[in-house]
This record gives structure tokens, sequence and C-alpha cells, in this order.
């Protein structure tokens, strides 16, 4: 009777809490019997391990054999325990003769091998190692929870993983390169991070010609976290705006890069470019469980996604009303928790939200171009599908006219580097003053850091009382205007600063 023991890990949000592999083998009609809450992707890796075993050259051990994924009440999904279980099965039947990592053991040791070395892969029947997703997950959670482990990953996902400084990641390709390494006969070198390609420029704001309104909005935005919303007819250029906001907004830290690098590697296709901020824009089509995110197996949405980037909704009356109600609260909290019946899921969520509308079903309600085919009740029932606690949350509302007919003799915009300039140095000014951008005021330090002057506080409460804004929107108001004046390098808040955030929030319905 023998017994293996090995480290990997499940992924359960973006963490990767660790997971045991046991491999016990023991006389016995031949069975292989795997327990521990595995899914059922998990279950089909016995068939995926005596291929790959036999495939690879080695022997299939005839009796019991059990593989425990512990702990029991973890749930485990996906085929990045592929790796460790075959692992175990040939330290467990004795394939494997190392020298000083670690070797067979009995049931009574309480030291487990390979205490430092964490595996995880998918194997295929040829024995190849499968990159898995969510390798930069694993690995920032590792480093983050065991200092000085050592991840053993296949070749594929292995240069994802050593961007996170001080872990040490092996990358090996077939499953004969691991046993290799084991027996210390040819050890894995470890792998260095992917340098990061040059990514192609964002686009520029000065692709936009005209609407000068909306463009200042945009800076407000971005100088200070906001959200926003643009009203106007189709083709007035609010798809524009909102894809050049990204490249407004200062480049990411390398810890806040990692961390949107790792969300990212948990969804499909390829990795988007180290480094960038994120742009998530799901068609209006999208479930609530694909945008928050969710599922039998709770995985990311779309608003993770676009964590620490930008979240665009285009034609917003047109998404289901639950699903945009959805969004209250992680643009509250900038987090989303997904409960199950037997765990719960939490996910960062900290995005900024850029939406774009028409103003009616037809588009062309209030435009001097083309007239309008919509009755009023139309119109009405068309802005009303937006809940008014939603639209609450979002401190921008701006209109974006139609182009006039010299829109194209029009000069180029202001590029965005200048404009990035100045949103960099408000930017900087809000975290020295706070140590946060202006939208990630909290009610107390907005009384602390929003000060209006007098003649702008008797503004801004003759603009409560017209428009009956909830204290919540006023309190919006004040970052706006916070913001406006951060931009204008002014330690207090005046009038005009005052005046031009009240512009920014009158009622969508009036327009």
């Amino acid at each position: 009777m023998t017994l293996a023991v090995l480290a990997s890990c499940a992924l359960t949000g973006i963490d990767a809490p660790p997971v045991r592999v046991e491999v016990h083998l023991a006389p016995g009609l031949p069975s292989f019997t795997m327990v521990g809450l595995a899914d059922t992707e998990v279950r089909e890796s016995r068939e995926r391990v005596r291929a790959a075993l036999l495939s690879s050259g080695f022997d299939f051990p005839a009796g019991r054999l059990t593989v425990n994924l512990a702990p029991a009440d973890l749930p485990k999904e996906s085929g990045r325990f592929d790796l460790p279980i075959a692992v175990g099965v040939l330290l467990a039947s004795g394939q494997i003769a190392m020298p000083s990592l670690a070797g067979r053991v009995r049931a009574r040791d309480a030291v487990p091998p390979l205490a430092r070395l964490v595996l995880a892969g998918e194997l295929s029947l040829t024995g190849a190692l499968v990159p898995v997703a969510g390798a930069l997950a694993i690995a920032l959670s590792l480093s983050r929870r065991q200092p000085g482990a050592e991840l053993l990953l296949p070749a594929g996902s292995a240069g994802q993983a050593a961007r996170v400084p001080g872990l040490r990641v092996y990358g090996a390709a077939t499953l004969r390169d691991v046993v290799a390494h084991l027996e210390e006969k040819q050890v894995l070198t470890a792998t260095a991070g992917h340098a990061d390609a040059a990514a192609g420029l964002p686009p520029c704001l000065s692709d936009v010609k005209g609407q000068y309104g909306a463009r200042r909005a945009l800076e407000v935005a971005a100088a200070g976290g906001h959200n926003l919303l643009m009203l106007g007819p189709p083709g007035s250029g609010k798809s524009m705006l909102a894809q050049r906001l990204p490249g407004l907004l200062p480049p990411l830290r390398h810890d806040d890069a990692l961390e949107a690098a790792a969300i990212a590697s948990l969804a499909p296709g390829p990795a988007p470019p180290f480094g960038l901020r994120p742009f998530r824009a799901p068609h209006h089509s999208v479930s609530g469980a694909a945008l928050v995110g969710g599922g039998t197996r709770p995985r990311p949405g779309e608003i993770t996604f676009a964590h620490l980037g930008v979240l665009f909704l285009d034609e917003l009356p047109e998404f289901g009303r639950h699903v945009l109600d959805t969004l209250r609260e992680p643009l509250e909290t900038g987090r989303v928790s997904i409960a199950r019946a037997q765990h719960r899921t939490d996910y960062p969520a900290r995005f900024q939200l850029v939406a774009a509308m028409n103003p009616c079903r037809c588009g062309w309600h209030g435009s001097n171009v083309k007239a309008c085919a919509c009755t009023p009740d139309q119109v009405a029932a068309y802005r009303a599908r937006l809940s008014g606690p939603l639209l609450d949350r979002i401190d921008l509302q701006v209109e974006v006219p139609a182009a006039g007919d010299d829109w194209a003799d029009l000069p180029p915009g202001e590029p965005t580097a200048a404009v990035r300039q100045r949103v960099e140095t408000a930017l900087d000014l809000q975290h020295r003053r706070q140590g946060c951008a202006n939208a990630a005021l909290a009610p107390g330090q907005v009384d602390a850091y929003c000060r209006p002057d007098a003649a702008a506080r008797a503004l801004w409460k003759q603009a409560m009382k017209q428009f009956a804004w909830s204290a919540r929107t006023a309190h919006r108001v004040l970052k706006v205007a916070r913001t406006v004046a951060d931009l204008a390098g002014a330690a207090e808040i005046g009038s005009p600063h005052m005046a031009e955030a009240v512009q920014f929030r009158r009622p969508l319905r009036e327009r």
C-alpha cells in the first residue's frame, strides 16, 4: 500500500485556494476512484491520465487506485488536476525515482512530499501538456499565499504566469519532461516572463471633430473616474468618444496590470496586451449572468473583465431592464458577490461605466437634421426603460448633437496626449489630497474635500431643489464640481465649476 501526496490548486474567482492531491495505490481488483467534490471535467481525467501514461511509455498500475482532492468541501473543476494526478500515480507505483525532492511515502508519514512545488496542467492523450485557463490568476494567488513556492505549468501557460515577481515558474511540454525534471535527469529552466510587446496605440481623440461639449464631458469623466451617459442621434460620435476614453486614463501600475491580466486570463480566447486598460462592449442582448457573472459554476462577467477599465454599453435602453439593474450594487461597491447554495464567490468590479443611447426609438427626437417619427408617449416610454436608481449612479449625462453639414471641414480635435496630460495632473492632485479619485469619495469625505464657496453652494442648493435631486445625486454633483475645479487648478469649488457640474446633470427626461 503506497500513498503519494502533491500540491495543486483550485480556482475560485481570481483566488487559487490550495488543493492537496493524494494518490493511494492498494492491492485488489483494478479500479480508479476519484473523491473530493470533483466536477465532471475532473472525473474525466481518469481516462486522460491513463492514456497519457501509456502514450508516454509508463505503465498504468494494476490495483485499487484512489485519488482524493482535499479539502473535500471545495469544488474542483477543469482539467488542471491531470498533471498532479498523473505524477501521483507514477510516484505511488514507484515509476519515478526522485533523488532529492521526494519519493514514495507511507500512509503514516506526516510530511507530504513536493511541499514547495505546485503542479497544474491538462494532459492530452499523447502525454502532451495543454495550456490551462487562469494561469496568471493561479500564479498571483500563489505568490501572495506561499512566498518561495515553485509552480510547474504547461509551457504554453508558464510565460504568462512568470510575469508575477518573486515566483519561480517552470514550463513543460510533455509528461516525460515533468518526470525528467523530478528525477533531476533534465531539470527544467525557470521561465522568464513574456516581454511586453508594443501594443498598438489607442484611437486618438483628435479623430472626433467638433462635439466640444461631449469631448469636455469625456475629459471630466476621465479626470475624476466618473460614469458617463451620452444621449444623441445615430452617427453623432458617441461610440467613437467612448472608445477613446481608455487612452485618456493613466497607465496601470504594475500591480494593477497584473490583477487585470489575471482576470483576463480567465476568459477564453487570446489575452489582451499586458498593461492596457480593459475596454468591454457587450451586445445589448447580453444576459444578467454574462454581464455581472454567474452560472451553475460561477464565472466572472463583463463587469469583472472591465475591472480597472471601461465598460461601454451602447444602445442602453435596448438592454433588459433587470439586466441593467444588476449594475446598481457593483457601481457602488466595486465588487460583485455571486452566492450559491454551497459556496460564494467574490469578483472585483471597479470599472468606469460609459453608456450611449438615442433620444428615442427612431433616434431623431430634438434633431434639426431629420424629423422624428415618434409620438411623445413613445419617446417617454423609450426613455422610461432606464430606472431612476440606475440614472442616479451616472454622474455625467450629456447630449451629443448630430453633426452639422460642415463637420467634414472642421479641424481635427485636440489629441489624446494633450488631454491625458491634464487628466493625469488632476488625478495626481486627487490622490495626493485624498488617496483616491473624486468618484470614489465616501459621503464623509465629500464634506471634507468638496467644499464649495458661498456662491457655488447657493447654486448647488438651487439646482437640488429645482431638479428634485436625491442625496446621492447631490453628492455626485459635488464630486463632479470638485473634478472640474481640479482640472482648472482651483483649490476651492467656485460657481463656474458648480455651474458646469450642474449642466452635466440636467434631467434626462427633460431633454
